[in-house]
C-alpha cells in the first residue's frame, strides 16, 4: 500500500478545454500497511491531506485528485467564478443537487405565460408586421407583405412558427379575435420560458444556486424583460436562443465533476439558428466562437467537423424553406448585410449618436440593475461574458440606426450579473457565525438586501405595468375592436391616416376585407419624402389630393393629432365620431399622440 503525499505534475492547458500532466515530475508516495483503501474516499475533499490507496487506484484516484487541484486553482484565480469565502456552500454543490430544471421551467412558464396577457400596448411595428401578418398570409392566404419581403432580407423561419399556430387555430375553429389576440404572445411566452430556465441553468454551473436564484429574480423582474420578451417579435427569439446556446459552450465554463454535462453541439445548433433569424446574431457568436476556438484542443476538427457542417445543415434548410416561400433562390443574410451595413439602409428610418446604447439605450432597459450589474461583473470577475456584452454594444454602437430590442439578446446576461451581486448582499445576510460582531453584521446585511430588494421591485414593477398596459395601448384597442366589428360585419372597408404601420394589420382584424395605410417604403431616389411623411408634414393638402382617386372606406383610423386639423373635411364627407381610444401620456417620436379616433362614414 502506499501513501499519497502530493501530485505536483497537474496543470491545466491554457489553450484546451482538457487537462494534461507533466510526466517529468511524479508523485511522492510513502509505504504504509495498515492503511484501507476506503479512506481515500472518506477524506477526498482534502487534496494535501495524507490518504491510502492501492496501487491498482494510483492512476484513477490521481486523475480525481488533478481535477479537484486544477478546480480549486482556477477558483483562486477568479476569473469566470464565484467569489471561494463568499459563495463556499455553492461551491460545493454537485450535479445531484441541482434543482429540477422542470420545476423551474413550470415556474417560468406560469409567469411568461400571465406576462403575455398584461402585455397589451404597441411597442415596435416588427411585432406585427414582420412575424404575424407574414404568418397570417402563409396561412390564410392574405395579409401584407412589406417592402422587406420584396426585397428579400428576412426569412420566413421566424413567421413559419406562428403559421403552424395559426394552422392549428384554423382546425380547431378557433380563428376567433380573442385567440388570434392572445395565442401568438402566449405561444412566445412558452418559447421565452425556455430562456428564463437555461439562464438560471448557466447561473447555476458558473456560480452555484444562490446566485441562479437571485439571477432569476433579476430576470423575472426586470421591467424590460416584462414588457419585451412575450412579444413576437424576432429579437424575443433570438434573446431566448442565445441563452440557450451560451449555457453550451464549454469556453465559458469552469470545468468540474459536479458540473452536468455539455454538448457544444447544442451551442452550434441554438447559435446557427438564431443567426438564420437574425444575421445580426452573428455579432455574438463571433466573439463566443473565437473564445472556444483558442480554448478548444483539436481546432481544426471544432471548424470542419462542427461549425461547419451545422452551420450549413441549418443555413441550408433556411435556404431551402425561403426558396420555396419566396419562388427563387434568396440568399437572405447577404441581403441583410448588402441593406443594413454596407448601404446604411437602417438609417431611412432614423439615426442616433454613437454613444446612444451606453447613455441612453442599454441603462434604460437594465433600469436600476444597473448599479447591481456593475458590481456584480467586478465582484464574479468574468470577463469573458461581461466581454460579451461590451463588445455587443461596441459593434451596435458603429451602426447608426439603434433600437433597443436590437441588444435584447445580452440584457439577461447583464441581469445575472445583478444576481451575482444579490446574492453576495444576501449570503452576508445569511452567515452561519454567531458572534456579536457577526450579528451585527448580519442586521446590516439584512437591512442592505431588504432595501435593495425593495428599491429595485419599487423601481420596476410600476415601471413594467405602465409601460405594458398602458402607455400606447390605443392602437392594440382601436384594432382589438375593430376585429370584434368585422367579425360581426359592422364595418366594410378602413383608411388608416396614421404613420405607417402604427397598428397592427390583418393578423389581428382576420377579415379580408379592404384596408389601406399610408406607405413609408425607402424610395430609390434619397430626399424623397413617402406617403407618411408628406401625411404628417400637411396633413389638409395631402388629403385633399387623396380623395381625388380613393375608394371611400366605410371607417377612418387617426390619431388626435392630426384629428384636429382634418375634424372639418371628415364632417363634410360624412364621417362621424364613432369611438376613442386612450394611446399615450406623452410624446415619443412626434408630437403627443393622447389618442386614437375611429370616424364612420354615416350613410
Amino acid at each position: 500500500m502506499f501513501h499519497f503525499n502530493s501530485y505536483k505534475g497537474t496543470r491545466r492547458d491554457q489553450n484546451c478545454n482538457c487537462f494534461k500532466t507533466n510526466r517529468s515530475l511524479k508523485p511522492v508516495l510513502r509505504l504504509e500497511a495498515s492503511a484501507q483503501p476506503s479512506s481515500l474516499l472518506a477524506r477526498s475533499d482534502h487534496l494535501l491531506r495524507p490518504v491510502t490507496l492501492s496501487c491498482s487506484h494510483t492512476h484513477s484516484i490521481s486523475h480525481s485528485v488533478m481535477r479537484k487541484r486544477t478546480n480549486a486553482a482556477v477558483l483562486a484565480h477568479g476569473d469566470g467564478v464565484s467569489n471561494p469565502k463568499s459563495l463556499q456552500g455553492d461551491s460545493k454543490q454537485g450535479a445531484n443537487q441541482f434543482p429540477s430544471s422542470k420545476k423551474i421551467f413550470l415556474l417560468c412558464l406560469i409567469f411568461r405565460m400571465t406576462n403575455s396577457l398584461f402585455v397589451q400596448t404597441y411597442f415596435n411595428p416588427d411585432e406585427h408586421w414582420q412575424a404575424l401578418e407574414v404568418a397570417h398570409r402563409i396561412t390564410f392566404g392574405y395579409g401584407h407583405l412589406t417592402w422587406e419581403w420584396t426585397k428579400g432580407i428576412r426569412s420566413y423561419l421566424h413567421p413559419m412558427i406562428f403559421a403552424v399556430l395559426y394552422k392549428v387555430l384554423s382546425v380547431l375553429h378557433l380563428d376567433t379575435p380573442l385567440f388570434m389576440i392572445k395565442a401568438p404572445r402566449l405561444l412566445q411566452s412558452f418559447l421565452s420560458a425556455f430562456g428564463d430556465l437555461y439562464m438560471f441553468k448557466l447561473s447555476h454551473v458558473l456560480y452555484g444556486g444562490h446566485v441562479a436564484q437571485w439571477a432569476l429574480f433579476s430576470q423575472l423582474t426586470n421591467w424590460f424583460m416584462f414588457y419585451c420578451i412575450t412579444r413576437t417579435l424576432s429579437n424575443s427569439l433570438e434573446t431566448v436562443l442565445t441563452a440557450v446556446s451560451l449555457y453550451y459552450w464549454p469556453c465559458l465554463r469552469v470545468y468540474s465533476s459536479n458540473d452536468p454535462p455539455v454538448s457544444r453541439t447544442w451551442a452550434l445548433v441554438a447559435a446557427a439558428i438564431a443567426c438564420a433569424i437574425r444575421p445580426t446574431s452573428a455579432i455574438i457568436w463571433v466573439y463566443v466562437g473565437l473564445m472556444e476556438l483558442y480554448a478548444s484542443c483539436n481546432k481544426l476538427k471544432f471548424i470542419f467537423l462542427e461549425v461547419v457542417p451545422i452551420g450549413s445543415i441549418v443555413l441550408g434548410l433556411t435556404f431551402l424553406l425561403d426558396r420555396s416561400m419566396y419562388g427563387s433562390w434568396v440568399l437572405v443574410p447577404l441581403n441583410f448585410l448588402k441593406f443594413n451595413f454596407l448601404s446604411s439602409g437602417g438609417d431611412y428610418y432614423g439615426t442616433h449618436p454613437w454613444h446612444w446604447y451606453f447613455t441612453q439605450g442599454f441603462t434604460v432597459m437594465i433600469f436600476t440593475f444597473l448599479p447591481f450589474m456593475v458590481v456584480g461583473i467586478t465582484q464574479s470577475k468574468h470577463w469573458k461574458l461581461s466581454g460579451l456584452i461590451l463588445w455587443v454594444l461596441g459593434l451596435y454602437s458603429v451602426l447608426g440606426h439603434k433600437e433597443f430590442r436590437f441588444v435584447l439578446p445580452v440584457l439577461p446576461i447583464a441581469l445575472t450579473f445583478s444576481g451575482y451581486s444579490l446574492a453576495m448582499l444576501s449570503q452576508q445576510y445569511s452567515s452561519g457565525k454567531k458572534s456579536k460582531k457577526a450579528t451585527n453584521s448580519r442586521t446590516k446585511s439584512s437591512w442592505k438586501i431588504q432595501a435593495a430588494v425593495f428599491f429595485l421591485l419599487a423601481t420596476n414593477i410600476p415601471m413594467a405595468f405602465y409601460m405594458s398596459m398602458v402607455h400606447q395601448r390605443g392602437t392594440e384597442d382601436v384594432m382589438n375592436y375593430l376585429a370584434k366589428e368585422a367579425h360581426h360585419a359592422n364595418l366594410k372597408s378602413i383608411l388608416f391616416l396614421t404613420p405607417c404601420h402604427a397598428t397592427p394589420y390583418y393578423s389581428t382584424l382576420h377579415q379580408n376585407l379592404p384596408m389601406r395605410f399610408l406607405d413609408c417604403s425607402p424610395s430609390e431616389v434619397k430626399g424623397i419624402p413617402d406617403e407618411s411623411d408628406r401625411f404628417m408634414m400637411d396633413p389638409i393638402g395631402f388629403v385633399s389630393e387623396f380623395v381625388k382617386n380613393w375608394s371611400q372606406p366605410s371607417h377612418i383610423v387617426l390619431f388626435d393629432s392630426e384629428e384636429k386639423h382634418l375634424k372639418d373635411f371628415l364632417l363634410s364627407h360624412s364621417f362621424q365620431e364613432r369611438k376613442r381610444f386612450f394611446h399615450a401620456h406623452f410624446k415619443v417620436d412626434r408630437d403627443l399622440q393622447a389618442s386614437v379616433v375611429v370616424y364612420v362614414l354615416m350613410e
